[in-house]
């Protein structure tokens, strides 16, 4: 027997609507964490029959944190008019918008990273694993997984989401998809922090951020 109770975490954790959490957790015998993974693989699949499609509707969305000392603006594109009107749309562009806010990304995915950018970062990767005495043969391997976190840190879509930081916003992003049943696309942003770039005491501003989602 599924209790309501574990179908309304699976769906507060993933996103996901109730029958299909109720389904997961029925395939997955109760098993909490299994029926994570069963609704991720579905969400994923999901978004990927999707992605191909058109989204040129949406919303700009909007963050400003602290009294104005951070400021987002982020660009999230969808399918239809209707559903960028839909509840859990307009709570997801907030949400983006609040990640930007944060995590400080520089670009929406790793195709916008530029080719010179991504060398020149391997390169400092590989200069930094010889020093640290790592043999040759082992150096290429360790540059591209130091480089797969270096994407963590500054694609939005590969970072840890803010709210949950056992998913991805990529899989976040998923789960939604498979909600509306539409594409979703984020296609561009904007950060703003007073004063950045001029010499000022130190605050972290993305902390404090943080600290207001988490409440």
């Amino acid at each position: 027997m599924i209790s309501a109770n574990a179908v309304k975490e699976l769906r507060e954790k993933t996103g996901v609507g109730m029958m299909e959490c109720k389904k997961a957790l029925v395939e997955a015998n109760g098993n909490f964490d299994k029926a994570v993974d069963i609704l991720r693989e579905r969400g994923l699949a999901n978004a990927q029959k999707k992605s191909g499609r058109i989204a040129a509707e949406g919303i700009v969305g909007s963050y400003i944190h602290g009294g104005g000392r951070i400021g987002v603006l982020v660009e999230v594109n969808i399918e239809t008019d209707f559903a960028a009107k839909n509840e859990d749309f307009q709570a997801y562009v907030k949400d983006i918008a609040m990640q930007i806010a944060a995590s400080k990304p520089e670009f929406v995915r790793r195709d916008e990273v530029p080719a010179d950018v991504i060398e020149k970062e391997k390169s400092i990767l590989r200069t930094q694993a010889l020093n640290e005495g790592k043999p040759e043969k082992v150096v290429d391997k360790m540059v591209e997984g130091r480089i797969d976190k270096y994407y963590k840190q500054v694609c939005l879509m590969d970072q840890a989401y803010i709210r949950n930081p056992d998913i991805s916003v990529q899989e976040m992003t998923n789960g939604i998809i498979a909600k509306i049943g539409e594409n979703i696309s984020v296609r561009r942003f904007t950060r703003y922090e007073m004063g950045e770039g001029l010499k000022k005491r130190e605050e972290n501003f993305a902390d404090e951020v943080a600290k207001q989602i988490n409440k």
